[in-house]
């Protein structure tokens, strides 16, 4: 008479985990880059505003460079091209001393990001291949999705389970926790905050995909977005979105 409980396989639980830790270790590193941030700011070392990312390939090649001691001809040779266009204001920037200190703690961050990478990319390597040797069809059809990448997909995978576990999209995105809360006084209904009942990862990787597919050009997703916007603020659209595209999954993959 009762329900029985959705229980993952053995194996499935194990990639779920895969999937959970790199989460895990993707906000570690993430904290560690706005440690790095704490320490560039009192130094005066305002690299954000010469590129676009200060933990790409010449951004840590600079980073490393001022933690190591380099003088700036040195920092600059590592450099590539279009970063070296703008010599100027990165010679403004690095013509100054880092304190000891300073230089020994960031030299820590760029050690424990690289490691983690290191790391992220072991587990990246595991999870494509457990979701593509069992879960060809659904990789490949979801993937189609405006917004959704490899990983977006093989998160979704991995804490959804299988799809025929739900009658209707509505329902998976009852049990993602995407849905808001009903009250009832009287004869009246009121919406309240999403119940966020389910996995937290997956609702977190489907605001990530609404995100996604609301700046993709000439996209319905994104078209909807921008109706939803202006009725109710970016914040709630978003969400409005990312049900909708849960609700997409759902059909694609059942039907």
């Amino acid at each position: 008479m009762i329900k029985p409980s959705r229980i993952f396989p053995k194996n499935h639980r194990a990639f779920r985990s895969y999937v959970r830790l790199r989460h895990s270790l993707v906000q570690k590193r993430t904290d560690i880059k706005n440690e790095a941030h704490a320490i560039l700011a009192p130094e005066m070392f305002n690299l954000k505003d010469v590129l676009t990312d200060i933990f790409g390939k010449s951004g840590r090649a600079i980073l490393s460079g001022i933690s190591s001691g380099k003088n700036v001809d040195q920092i600059m040779e590592n450099l590539s091209p279009n970063v070296r266009n703008k010599s100027a204001q990165i010679r403004e920037i690095l013509d100054k001393e880092i304190s000891q200190s300073a230089a020994f703690r960031l030299n820590i961050c760029l050690k424990l990001i690289k490691c983690l990478d290191d790391e992220i990319e072991i587990l990246e390597i595991e999870i494509f291949n457990y979701a593509y040797r069992n879960h060809e069809r659904e990789m490949e059809i979801l993937v189609s999705v405006p917004g959704v990448g490899e990983l977006g997909v093989a998160t979704l995978i991995a804490e959804i389970g299988d799809f025929k576990d739900f009658s209707s999209g509505n329902k998976l995105a009852s049990w993602l926790g995407i849905v808001p809360n009903v009250y009832q006084s009287a004869d009246k209904y009121h919406n309240g905050r999403i119940t966020k009942r389910g996995s937290k990862e997956a609702r977190w990787i489907l605001i990530q995909i609404a995100q996604a597919a609301a700046r993709k050009k000439n996209s319905k997703l994104k078209e909807f977005f921008n109706r939803k916007k202006k009725s109710i603020g970016y914040a709630k659209a978003i969400v409005a979105l990312a049900r909708k595209i849960a609700t997409i999954i759902w059909h694609l993959i059942r039907q």
